[in-house]
């Protein structure tokens, strides 16, 4: 279905997706995104975090969880797919961490590495072959947001669009200068007055994993790495390939922002956008692509917020209206963070694929991939909107705590 065929069906998709958004950006990157996971916080992934050591030997990776304890009823797993090139993996690796009721931890690696005990410790506790390190316990959550600057821009987008501004076929709102000029200030602004970290001070259970690289590297240097939470089977204590048999996947994630800002049908009510997430999360590999209308749908709203259609990252402002953002909707469908495990240096979110789509702006020796002191969410959002990794923000550059990537468990104390 091309939703934006008409143009009366593009403007009710354009309020609906500003009335979504600010409901779907209320917390952060991936927190609280589906009503499976508001009912088990423990299920909920609220950020993925994938990038290299300084000395290139080991890939660091850590998933926050919403609540503050772990669930001896849950499977946490990291994926690392690997490859010589972007977007073409031809090797996965796993890491599958389950908690007892005392919350100590069993990890295991499908390379028949494993370890046991409490984890909750400073240095963590090392693997039986001695190829990966876990810790897990509460942190500072080290994703940054002004909640409230964001929902007040979005509201001042939703009041335009219900008086009358145009969308084009494409599903991009033509703001006009005034209004471009009034969401972009607003966004940077809370309460009217300055921009302040509505998750300052956010307490997160983090599972953090540093392993040796050559043990998930397996198709080359490129990795691809995501994040999901399973149910644990009857029979758990099964083994395949030297890891227990995954259960049920109920969440998933890797890139900010993707399934909060942009999966889910905006023309529907809450019930179907809910479904579609719900989809997102319970899909396997081989389903990905069958997102890539629903982001497709989303992108003109974050693209009109300059007041300018068609020069979001990847748009093709000349091609028909229904393919204007698919090249991006398909980047994003395929949810996982690229590292380039030939570098110690990570400096610039999404620098593999920069790289790979020859950007000018690109760093040709970062590892890219995601570090907790990345300002990935602006970054982002100065794509979808300028083109450009930098000139739209959320007035809230850095969190609150500074956090380490060298250093482990990385995060800071709560």
């Amino acid at each position: 279905m091309n939703f934006c065929r008409y143009t009366a069906s593009c403007l009710l998709l354009a309020v609906a997706m500003a009335g979504l958004f600010s409901v779907a950006t209320a917390l952060a990157s991936d927190h609280l995104d589906t009503p499976t996971v508001i009912k088990d916080p423990a299920a909920d992934i609220g950020d993925l975090y994938a990038w290299m050591s300084p000395d290139g030997r080991r890939l660091n990776l850590v998933m926050d969880i919403v609540a503050h304890k772990f669930s001896d009823r849950l499977q946490y797993v990291f994926h690392i797919d690997s490859g010589s090139r972007f977007g073409a993996t031809s090797a996965s690796a796993v890491v599958v961490c389950s908690f007892d009721v005392a919350n100590n931890i069993e990890c295991w690696t499908d390379r028949a590495d494993h370890v046991q005990g409490n984890a909750d410790v400073e240095t963590g506790i090392e693997s039986e072959a001695h190829s990966f390190t876990v810790f897990a316990g509460l942190r500072d959550d080290p994703f940054f947001n002004n909640v409230k600057g964001t929902r007040a821009a979005y509201d001042v987008a939703k009041a335009a669009l219900q008086h009358g501004t145009s969308v084009d076929g494409a599903g991009c709102p033509r703001f006009d200068a005034s209004t471009s000029q009034a969401i972009l200030g607003t966004w940077r602004r809370t309460g009217g007055g300055p921009a302040s970290n509505f998750l300052a001070g956010w307490k997160t259970s983090a599972l953090v994993v540093s392993i040796d690289v050559d043990t998930v590297a397996r198709g080359g240097k490129l990795l691809a790495v995501w994040g999901s939470v399973h149910r644990i089977p009857h029979s758990g204590k099964s083994r395949r390939a030297g890891v227990p048999t995954l259960g049920e996947q109920i969440e998933r994630t890797a890139r900010p922002l993707i399934k909060n800002a942009l999966v889910g049908s905006p023309l529907a009510p809450e019930t179907i956008s809910d479904r579609r997430k719900e989809a997102y999360n319970r899909v396997s590999r081989s389903g990905w692509p069958r997102f890539t209308r629903d982001i497709a749908a989303t992108l003109g709203l974050y693209d009109s917020f300059d007041g300018e259609c068609g020069n979001q990252w990847l748009a093709n402002a000349h091609a028909a209206p229904a393919q204007r953002y698919k090249p991006l909707a398909a980047l994003l469908a395929d949810d996982r963070i690229w590292v380039n495990s030939a570098s110690g240096v990570c400096t610039q979110f999404l620098a593999v694929e920069f790289n790979a789509l020859h950007r000018s702006d690109a760093l040709p020796n970062d590892c890219g991939g995601r570090t907790p002191n990345y300002d990935a969410n602006n970054v982002f959002r100065s794509l979808l909107t300028l083109g450009r990794i930098s000139g739209v923000d959320d007035g809230v550059l850095h969190d609150d705590k500074q956090h380490s990537t060298s250093t482990f468990p990385f995060l800071a104390k709560p």
